[in-house]
């Protein structure tokens, strides 16, 4: 068994120095090899170069349809933005009328009250003068009550035919003159 892994390494090691560069084209086969790069090159040419360039044109296109949908989106993005500003602009003048608006209605309710107010009191005063009014009439009319009252009595008690006579002789002496 010896022997032949003896002869298998001699076989290996004459190969091994056998490796060289072999001047001779046509037995090393360069012509063949080179043939058939070549055509390799030109064959995987046409089918590389139409898939790549079917590529780059997907390529192409995808980058101007995102760069479309970028100018589209800038522009929603423009007007969404011109929108804001004058939606800000309405809200503010909304703000602002609504201000105004509670100021007037503010302003319109405190006349209205103080005109309330003085019409109260207005209605107060006159109620008072009225009711001293009355008040007075009461009193007048109760002295008055009260004085016919005390002048009958005094009448009764002082009042005899005589003094009856000589009051009427005295009116009836000043209405000759008159």
């Amino acid at each position: 068994m010896n022997s032949f892994f003896y002869a298998l390494t001699e076989s290996v090691h004459e190969e091994v120095h056998a490796f060289g560069l072999n001047s001779n084209f046509l037995e090393a086969n360069v012509i063949n090899i080179l043939l058939l790069l070549w055509g390799l090159i030109y064959i995987l040419k046409n089918f590389l170069g139409s898939t790549l360039l079917s590529r780059q044109q997907k390529v192409f296109t995808a980058i101007q349809e995102s760069e479309q949908r970028l100018k589209e989106a800038n522009n929603r993005l423009e007007e969404a933005e011109k929108q804001l500003a004058q939606t800000q602009i309405i809200i503010s003048q909304i703000i602002n009328d609504s201000k105004i608006t509670a100021q007037k209605v503010k302003d319109s309710i405190l006349a209205q009250g103080k005109m309330e107010i003085e019409k109260l009191t207005t209605s107060g005063k006159n109620s008072i003068a009225n009711a001293e009014q009355q008040i007075k009439k009461q009193i007048k009319k109760q002295i008055a009550t009260l004085a016919i009252h005390r002048v009958t009595l005094q009448l009764k008690t002082q009042m005899n035919n005589e003094l009856q006579a000589k009051i009427i002789n005295t009116d009836i002496m000043k209405l000759k003159y008159e």
